[in-house]
């Protein structure tokens, strides 16, 4: 026991364990940590120690707590598995921040990290199965409790945890410069030493992972394990080259023996190749004497040796020379002439002699213990190398005899392959002949069928005849018995009664006489019973045989039936390749004719092409309506194509409408392309050449897609969306070159409006709804930090919405308002046509609120899912106010100043600003809290390097300002632009119903 200052051998063993130094942990320090696993039943003192040390700063710590930690998953006590399962989402951070590293230890802890999660997992989901993966064939039938789908998802799991396994194992070797000896280095034995445990769970996956896929196979179609047999090729390709790389390692050889994988990977289809599969077994050798692994003995455990020698020593002494307290009985003192120091000396040498013997016997014994376990490892590896020279060599024996049948089967399949073809053509020759006995044959058995059916049904009434003959003998046979019965009761009442009744006894003689000749009646019509029924017996056996006989031709007759079956089989067979090489040549006949149409069609379009750069088309000008009306019909002709193309692929035999839809296609599209490179003479120069550019295109488009008809299996797949594309971009264009103002007509701007007002206020209750469900998924899904930050932005984007919908009612208001006080006797309708300027201010303000939500909702849903920016959230709340703002401004140019509900609006728009302000203000307080500050750490730099740091993040200044300065410059342009575009869309050069003056407030608020 260590005292309470002192503290656990646990603990000093974890920190020697997990230290920065770049070596291999030593097993005694892990040997201790996991016998204290099983001393306190946990890893309680394991992780305590632990958590105290910087994984997530240094790589080498992180690297040696991953292999520690591993032997106590595989070794240490069960409870383990169940005390860490609380930091599996440490080890999972701690993993992907290691992801970031791409040198040194960094990118192996992450994997090995990642390795010991899915451990973890593993165990979990699978508690059957012990830490070191060891179990017996029954255990692991019992984990699977007999059922399919549970073996299925087993394998599943064990092909990803053998995956991981093997990543670990190829990073590790990657890492490593093979080309020098690496494994006798103590760099390259710490990155060497995890693969242990990685080769020991390896082995067990393979060989567990090879008997469920053979158990799969005997219960699932092979098909349905495409998918597994591909992943297992996969696994086994990498697991034997790894296996073979790391037996060649010096490294291994003296720590374990790594097992060789076949050749050839199992044959999953062939049940019996199950017999032929060696389990690789992993041999590690008792470990010998070792610096590492001596007993470290104590300063009085060495003193109490020496005594023990010394009296060791003096006992045999005194055996051999007599005991040193007797009287000197050689008188060494006085007769040689040796004092006593001599021989002291002389019992100091024997003593260091015997020491130094006694030394070099230890150091024989320890070689000889060497020598017997290298001899043992030897032995072992010879003893798997014949095990596997020995199923070799069956398995070759096994190939050669599968060889062999196979053959002799060729053999006799060829054989009989020229039989057939001998007798392919005596059978052709022979089927006019059988196709006339075939006729009379069966006019012949409808005649056999309806007399079979004449004689069974005279065999049932025969058979029915025969039961009644038998029922009446048995009714004579039972009168009779109870006649029998009756006489001899009468009898015997005559003999009991002879001396009380002798005046009755000639009455029962007569009664009894009269019985007799009754009896005698009897037994004749008995015997004349009898001699019917011998008559009816042989009506009966001759009938069986004539069924019998009957039945016999009936077999012939069916035989010969089969036969003429087979040859009409054949014939029509025969009948149906001639009806199939017809369909073909019709099919090929309508292959040529769509070719056909297609390629008049393509020379159509190729030559209108060819056309447009020609000077005869200077001197010609088209109007833009005639280039929309061609546009128009080429659009339907579209529609009628795919009509006729879904009906072609229905009914192949209905062609005419698909070429004539190609026909009509290639016509139209020609003429569409010639009428738009004469509108576009007409035209100023940019939107000619987008004109001239996408009657090209439209061309192009057109040719691809007539390509794509020229196969069947195209044909399904043909797609027009491109051709319709560069339609609707003429269409467009065309629209553009159109006089100004006839896009909306002066009655439709009313309806507009409304129509506009109505969409702003479904996508504010759409956006409204949308973050409702995303706080939802939030609290469900989220905790601590982040569901704060999302609940407060969420419910800042909520009141924003809140605000901007009831800015919206009160908009609608004033302008009901402003309508009913300045349109007289005139129409809404009316009024809106009449003022189009401000209506059209109205329904840009409109849209860009309903806009500015829908982004806003994105922006905001991409934040709460820790894929947007904070920026972009702030950005679109700023737009959102100077849309409002704008609608506020269109909607105070007709209002009243004493308005009440103009005075709504104003409080409505402060409300929004104010919304605004707190969207803002909760994304910046969110933005701060959830991002991680960088602690800067300059303890260990020089004057030079933080120089250097000082001068890189000026530079890094400089550089972000001008990029600032920049930024604002293209601000201010694109915003200029932006209000010259929208003045020239809403007619703000003259006539405009909008002062200056709101269009610089409405400016202001949006800055």
């Amino acid at each position: 026991m260590f005292s309470n200052l002192d503290p656990p051998p646990e603990t000093v063993s974890v920190n020697k364990a997990i230290n920065t130094q770049e070596v291999a942990v030593k097993e005694k320090h892990a040997r201790t940590c996991i016998l204290g696993t099983h001393h306190e039943k946990g890893a309680q003192t394991f992780w305590s120690v632990v958590n105290r040390l910087p994984l997530s700063s240094n790589a080498m710590l992180c690297w040696k707590f991953c292999h520690v930690f591993h032997k106590l998953l595989r070794d240490g006590h069960p409870n383990v598995l169940k005390d860490s399962l609380r930091y599996k989402n440490e080890l999972s951070d701690m993993s992907r921040m290691w992801g970031h590293l791409s040198e040194g230890y960094g990118q192996l802890c992450s994997i090995y990290l990642k390795l010991l999660r899915t451990k973890m997992d593993y165990h979990t989901k699978n508690p059957r199965f012990p830490g070191n993966l060891q179990m017996s064939d029954r255990q692991l039938d019992e984990a699977g409790e007999s059922d399919v789908n549970n073996f299925f998802q087993l394998t599943v799991e064990m092909f990803d945890y053998l995956e991981c396994e093997l990543n670990l194992f190829q990073t590790v070797f990657n890492s490593l410069d093979m080309s020098r000896s690496v494994s006798v280095t103590t760099a390259g034995q710490c990155r060497l030493a995890p693969l242990i445990q990685v080769i020991l769970d390896c082995s067990h996956l393979y060989d567990y992972t090879v008997k469920l896929l053979f158990k799969l196979h005997s219960c699932l179609p092979a098909d349905t394990l495409q998918g597994h047999r591909d992943r297992f090729m996969e696994q086994f390709t990498k697991l034997k080259d790894l296996f073979h790389r790391s037996s060649n390692l010096q490294y291994f050889k003296r720590l374990i023996q790594i097992p060789q994988l076949p050749e050839n990977p199992p044959n999953f289809l062939r049940a019996s190749a199950l017999s032929e599969h060696i389990s690789p077994v992993v041999v590690i050798p008792t470990e010998t004497s070792s610096p590492d692994s001596e007993p470290v003995l104590e300063k009085d455990d060495l003193m109490n040796m020496d005594a023990t020698q010394q009296n060791l020593f003096d006992n045999k002494f005194d055996d051999i020379f007599g005991s040193s307290l007797s009287s000197d009985p050689f008188n060494f003192n006085n007769q040689n002439g040796v004092n006593k120091n001599e021989k002291d000396h002389l019992i100091e040498r024997l003593y260091r002699e015997i020491s130094g013997l006694t030394g070099q016997l230890d150091n024989m014994k320890i070689e000889s213990q060497r020598a017997v376990l290298q001899l043992k490892g030897r032995v072992s590896e010879l003893e798997a190398e014949l095990a596997e020279q020995q199923h070799l060599g069956r398995q070759a024996t096994d190939d050669c005899e599968f060889l062999r049948t196979e053959l002799d089967e060729l053999k006799r399949q060829r054989e009989d392959t020229e039989k057939a073809q001998r007798s392919l053509t005596e059978i052709e020759r022979k089927a006019q002949a059988n196709e006339q006995r075939y006729s009379k044959l069966k006019e012949k058995y409808s005649e056999l069928v309806q007399n079979h059916a004449d004689l069974l049904r005279k065999n049932a009434e025969v058979t029915k005849q025969v039961s009644m003959a038998r029922q009446a003998q048995v009714d004579l046979e039972r009168e009779k018995k109870d006649l029998e019965d009756s006489f001899a009761r009468v009898s015997d009442q005559a003999q009991r009664k002879t001396q009380e009744q002798q005046e009755v006894l000639e009455t029962l003689k007569h009664e009894l006489a009269t019985s007799r000749q009754e009896l005698q009646v009897l037994h004749s019509s008995l015997e004349t019973s009898a001699q019917s029924e011998a008559k009816w017996v042989t009506q009966i056996a001759e009938l069986e045989k004539e069924r019998g006989s009957l039945e016999s031709a009936a077999a012939q007759r069916e035989e010969e039936l089969s036969t003429l079956r087979e040859q009409l089989e054949s014939a029509q067979i025969k009948l149906a390749n001639a009806q199939e090489s017809m369909c073909q040549h019709t099919k090929d006949q309508r292959k040529r004719l769509l070719a056909g149409s297609r390629e008049a069609a393509e020379q159509e379009v190729q030559e209108a092409l060819s056309q447009l750069d020609e000077p005869a088309l200077i001197s010609c000008a088209g109007s833009t309506d005639h280039l929309l009306s061609k546009v128009k019909s080429v659009s339907s002709c579209l529609e009628q194509l795919e009509k006729s193309r879904s009906q072609y692929l229905a009914c192949p035999e209905d062609i005419s409408g698909l070429l004539h839809s190609i026909t009509l296609l290639g016509h139209l599209t020609s003429d569409t392309i010639l009428q738009g490179s004469t509108t576009s003479l007409r035209a100023p120069p940019d939107p000619a050449d987008s004109l001239n550019e996408a009657c090209k295109q439209c061309g192009r488009t057109t040719l691809a897609y007539l390509s794509s008809l020229e196969e069947e299996g195209a044909l399904e797949k043909a797609d027009s969306t491109a051709i319709r594309e560069c339609l609707s971009k003429i269409k467009a264009i065309g629209e553009e070159l159109l006089p100004r103002g006839l896009d909306i007509k002066q009655e439709e701007l009313g309806d507009l409006v409304d129509k506009e007002m109505a969409a702003t206020s479904t996508a504010i209750e759409a956006a409204t709804t949308r973050i409702e469900e995303m706080l939802s998924k939030s609290r469900a899904g989220d905790t601590g930090v982040k569901l704060e930050v999302n609940e407060r932005i969420l419910g800042s984007c909520t009141s924003l919405m809140q605000a901007i919908k009831v800015l919206v009612v009160t908009s609608k208001d004033l302008q009901k308002e402003i309508v009913e006080s300045g349109r007289g006797t005139a129409s809404p309708k009316e009024f809106y046509a009449k003022n189009s300027r401000w209506t059209e201010g109205l329904i840009s303000a409109s849209k860009a609120v309903g806009w500015g939500a829908t982004v806003m909702v994105d922006a905001a849903d991409l934040v709460v899912q820790g894929k947007g920016k904070f920026e972009e959230l702030m950005v679109c709340s700023h737009e959102i106010a100077a849309s409002t703002a704008q609608l506020v401004a269109a909607s105070k140019v007709k209002a009243n100043k004493g308005s009440a509900n103009l005075s709504q609006l104003q409080q409505a728009s402060r409300g929004v600003s104010q919304a605004t302000a707190a969207v803002v203000a909760s994304t910046i307080s969110g933005k701060s809290q959830i991002e991680e500050t960088d602690s800067m750490d300059f303890s260990s730099m020089t004057l030079t390097q933080i120089k250097r740091q000082e001068m890189d993040s000026q530079v890094r200044v400089l550089e972000l300002e001008n990029d600032l300065q920049k930024e604002r410059l293209k601000l201010g342009e694109l915003r200029k632009k932006h209000y010259e575009l929208a003045g020239v869309a809403e007619g703000w050069e003259e006539g405009t119903e909008a002062s200056a003056s709101s269009l610089q407030e409405a400016a202001s608020e949006k800055e």
